[in-house]
């Protein structure tokens, strides 16, 4: 199996619909924006698969100077349309002109990152005592929810080789954050990586968590009957759960400073 680097036809799927993917994906806990604010020495971050921005605004109204760069032009224009200032590249191919940082981020896009070749070019951007940041929205369903959703991958999606709903969310995440990690101390550029993990919840109406699902890299290029079928299907499992539900989440991050290059 490639790794989520190497699957770019998923990657750079998501500005398929770029409000859709604003106006539903969730932001970060103030928690961890703050913690990130006060470990940066400095206020100039650059946000590395920046999307439409979401975590650029949450650092811009914290006080931040925030750079954007994304693969896709049509996320980076949401994104600049809101304000913010983006490049469009890959972080491997983009070009950063001797400028350096404060700290760089990485929300719900690190996995799209080599993680060997984008800890190395991190090294590069950051300043002595830079922060490096990778962070995860991960959503933990309370396991009648988690059946409900699998019932409905397993008729809709038969000869899927993933089903999102079986198994817990954070065992998959473990293995990105472990990459991660490894990729960061491969550089020797950077002090131990940390794991940071803030838990909180969203609770969701029918129609709010009907409009976010088709945001998934796993759902963004699904045959448009194929996407009605899955979502009439969750939308009569949330029907029966009372016309809503509430999700876990946990906020987790991998982050590491940069060393004095001297």
């Amino acid at each position: 199996m490639s790794e989520p680097h190497q699957a770019r036809d998923m990657a750079e799927s998501f500005g398929v619909d770029p409000e859709r993917y604003d106006r539903t994906r969730p932001r970060y806990p103030d928690a961890l924006i703050n913690r990130i604010v006060a470990e940066s020495p400095g206020p100039e971050i650059l946000d590395v698969g920046t999307g439409t921005g979401i975590a650029a605004r949450q650092l811009r109204a914290a006080g931040c100077a925030v750079l954007g760069v994304d693969p896709d032009a049509r996320m980076a224009g949401f994104a600049r349309r809101a304000g913010v200032e983006v490049e469009v590249a890959t972080f491997e191919a983009w070009d950063s002109g001797g400028r350096t940082f404060d700290a760089l981020i990485a929300g719900q896009a690190w996995h799209w990152v080599d993680p060997a070749a984008g800890a190395a070019k991190a090294a590069r951007v950051l300043r002595p005592g830079g922060l490096l940041a990778a962070c995860w929205n991960v959503h933990e369903p309370a396991p009648e929810v988690a059946a409900a959703f699998a019932a409905v991958y397993d008729r809709v999606l038969p000869d899927s080789p993933f089903n999102p709903w079986t198994g817990r969310a954070q065992d998959g995440y473990t293995a990105i954050l472990a990459k991660a990690a490894d990729g960061i101390r491969q550089t020797g550029a950077f002090g131990e990586p940390r794991r940071w993990r803030y838990d909180w919840e969203r609770t969701y109406t029918r129609e709010e968590w009907l409009d976010e699902v088709p945001t998934a890299g796993t759902h963004t290029r699904l045959p448009p009957g194929t996407l009605a079928e899955l979502l009439e299907g969750m939308g009569a499992a949330i029907d029966a759960m009372g016309g809503g539900f509430t999700a876990p989440y946990a906020a987790v991050a991998v982050t590491a400073s940069r060393l004095d290059a001297s």
